[in-house]
C-alpha cells in the first residue's frame, strides 16, 4: 500500500508540474489591455480543461500527502539497533591503561621539548607548574 501510493504522489508531482507549467499566467493580459477592467477583476468565463485537470491534481496530491504522513506516523517502531545484544564493557577496556614506568598524565602540565635526542623507551618527566607569585 505504501509503495503504491508513493508511486501515485510522484507521477501527481510529475504532472502537476507539467500542467501548471503549460498554463497562461493571469496577468499576461494587464500589459496589454489597461482599459479592460472586467478582464482583470471580473468572471473568468468558463473553465478550461487544463484548469479542471490541475485543480484535480492539486487535490490528488493534498490526499496523498497526508495519506503518506499518517503512514509514517502509524507505523511501527522500526529502530536501527534493533536486535543488538547490548553487553557491559569493562572499564579497562574503556580507557586504555598507561605503559609501565610511565607518569601519570595531570591535567594543566605541559612536557617541555628537550633539545637532546631521547630513546624511544625513555620519557621526560613534566616540568613543575609554578603558582603566581604576589
Amino acid at each position: 500500500m505504501y509503495t503504491i501510493l508513493i508511486i501515485i504522489h510522484i507521477v501527481t508531482c510529475i504532472l502537476l508540474i507539467g500542467a501548471v507549467l503549460l498554463q497562461k499566467g493571469k496577468g499576461a493580459e494587464v500589459g496589454a489591455v489597461f482599459g479592460a477592467s472586467e478582464a482583470i477583476f471580473g468572471s473568468t468565463g468558463p473553465v478550461s480543461f487544463l484548469n479542471k485537470f490541475t485543480t484535480g491534481l492539486a487535490i490528488l496530491f493534498m490526499v496523498t500527502s497526508l495519506s503518506l504522513t499518517y503512514l509514517l506516523s502509524h507505523r511501527g517502531s522500526e529502530s536501527v539497533m534493533e536486535g543488538v545484544k547490548v553487553e557491559s564493557v569493562p572499564a579497562e577496556a574503556v580507557t586504555p591503561a598507561l605503559p609501565a614506568g610511565a607518569p601519570e598524565k595531570t591535567q594543566g602540565t605541559v612536557p617541555e621539548k628537550s633539545s637532546a635526542p631521547s630513546a624511544p623507551d625513555e620519557q621526560t618527566p613534566p616540568a613543575p607548574q609554578e603558582g603566581p607569585s604576589k
